[in-house]
């Protein structure tokens, strides 16, 4: 019983940090902040582990704070997914980001480790122009600044 309540408690953990596509595009676009989208679908067990299992534990570790983040189901939403997505394959986790040149896109394609989509969130928040506002702890960073760099190799394109 302990087990299954902590499970649920963990997955509306995410709900909580998870918005509609169009708020976290509308949050991207106004802060700068990140966007880091899960395309996937109900059908999928690869797609299952990263909703119900993975990004679950990302948030409870606290690397959704600084993102926007919003879940694409393939099936219900199949019109934006095929704008999104590169390839057929699922799931995609895929971040849109502001930096110095331009905006970004970086994607990670089938089932992930915790680890692993920590370091792409950290990759792209590294390379990121965010504004200061008051829901994000990040610091803008002037285009000009020589500490950021880009988001390369490790599947993150």
């Amino acid at each position: 019983m302990n087990v299954l309540a902590l499970c649920s408690l963990v997955q509306l953990s995410v709900m909580a940090t998870t918005t509609d596509y169009a708020t976290a595009r509308e949050q991207m676009l106004e802060t700068g902040r990140p966007m880091v989208i899960l395309v996937g679908a109900d059908w999928c067990p690869a797609c299952q582990q990263m909703k119900s299992s993975v990004m679950p534990e990302v948030a409870r570790r606290g690397r959704l704070r600084r993102v926007s983040f919003s879940i694409v189901n393939t099936d219900r939403r199949r019109s934006l997914a095929q704008k999104l997505m590169r390839g057929s394959s699922i799931p995609q986790l895929i971040m849109y980001r502001r930096t110095a040149s331009g905006w970004r896109r970086s994607q990670l394609t089938g089932a992930q480790s915790v680890e692993r989509v920590e370091q792409f969130i950290e990759a792209g928040l590294s390379d990121a122009l965010i504004e200061p506002d008051a829901s994000t702890t990040a610091k803008a960073r002037k285009p000009n600044d020589p500490s950021m760099r880009r988001v390369t190799g490790g599947g993150a394109r």
